[in-house]
């Protein structure tokens, strides 16, 4: 059984949690390990949901805020366990998210009197589909815990803040056909030969770059998946080719859908999962004064990611946290010890109004 110790160096405590394997909904080791050490910290008061931790001052401060992060990772791609050089460590998850979460909960065991309420937030399923989200779920079901004045998500932007984010859709583009014994292949149609001209239409696409309140957002659409066949000997009489669309702020999930069904005029489209962006909102004065407090130069999020969530809830959120997200969901993902130490120290010195 794995023991996390919260009062250990940020980087050791990102390494013991990129060590516990927790692929998106096999993540109750980890959680597990999370919530033991939770309840050894006299100063907060623990909530479990599945496999989602919720840890809350109550110190009757005038402001509260939300700090979170994911437990979960994507699949596995031969990088586990954590090593570290000099510069960085490595692993699956150390960038998106467990450097985050490293940070947070270090703030959450060492921070006991904090100058506002903090509500810290650990949870499962942020990178599946949408319905999965275990931040979804307690907004849904338990929305009073989420409750604040402000959010940040420890999110990987390279310890700037990143305002806003972009909405995610998937759709399957489907083409359908006739089955035939392939060694007659003229007496049927073929579906996946009629998928040629979807994926002409996503390499001849030219995506926006819309300027929203001040920051260049870049769109994408993707294919993401084939899928098609029946077997060896057979003329195969369905294809679906799934994309993802990457879009800007400003644009609703109708609006997004819209322009999806525009740009495969003449095909069938099979909506799968969507999840809305949100507007940057840094002229928000929670979140003004949180980019004054952090410095740096703030940047456009590129990415869904649950400051979503909180705009649904009429909570300013931005994201803030160690790692490049470049190298997010990668065989090389790694993080920046310095950027470790970085988000540490500017959010304690947020949480306590004690700069060095």
């Amino acid at each position: 059984m794995p023991t996390l110790d919260l009062t250990a160096d940020v980087v050791d405590l990102t390494a013991a949690l990129v060590d516990i394997e927790s692929v998106s909904r096999e993540e109750r080791r980890i959680a597990d390990a999370v919530e033991r050490a939770l309840r050894d910290v006299a100063h907060v008061e623990v909530v479990r949901d599945g496999n989602t931790l919720v840890a809350r001052t109550d110190l009757d401060r005038s402001e509260r805020v939300v700090v979170a992060g994911h437990l979960d990772t994507v699949p596995l791609n031969a990088n586990l366990p954590s090593r570290r050089d000099d510069e960085h460590l490595h692993g699956l998850g150390s960038c998106d998210m467990k450097g985050g979460v490293a940070v947070g909960l270090r703030l959450a065991a060492t921070v006991p009197v904090p100058d506002r309420d903090v509500t810290y937030v650990f949870y499962e399923c942020e990178e599946v589909e949408a319905d999965a989200n275990g931040l979804g779920r307690l907004a849904r079901s338990r929305p009073e815990l989420l409750a604040a004045d402000f959010a940040i998500l420890m999110e990987p932007s390279s310890a700037v803040v990143e305002a806003g984010c972009q909405g995610s859709m998937r759709v399957d583009v489907v083409t359908r056909g006739e089955r035939a014994h392939s060694a007659r292949a003229w007496l049927g149609v073929n579906a996946i030969h009629a998928a040629a001209p979807v994926l002409d239409r996503l390499v001849a696409y030219e995506p926006r770059q819309p300027v929203v309140d001040g920051f260049t957002y870049r769109e994408g659409l993707s294919a993401i998946a084939v899928e098609g066949g029946v077997a060896g000997n057979i003329v195969p009489d369905a294809c679906r080719v799934g994309v993802n669309y990457r879009f800007a702020p400003d644009r609703s999930l109708d609006e997004a859908y819209q322009h999806l069904v525009e740009v495969f005029a003449g095909f069938e489209l099979e909506l799968r999962d969507s999840a809305p962006g949100a507007m940057p909102g840094l002229d928000r004065p929670a979140a003004a004064a949180f980019v004054a407090a952090i410095g740096g130069e703030p940047k456009p999020k590129f990415g869904w990611t649950d400051v979503s969530q909180f705009a649904r809830l009429g909570v300013p959120a931005v994201n803030f946290g160690p790692g490049d997200p470049s190298f997010a969901h990668t065989q090389a993902e790694r993080v920046s010890l310095a950027e470790l130490r970085h988000c540490e120290q500017a959010m304690r010195g947020w949480l306590t109004g004690i700069t060095p």
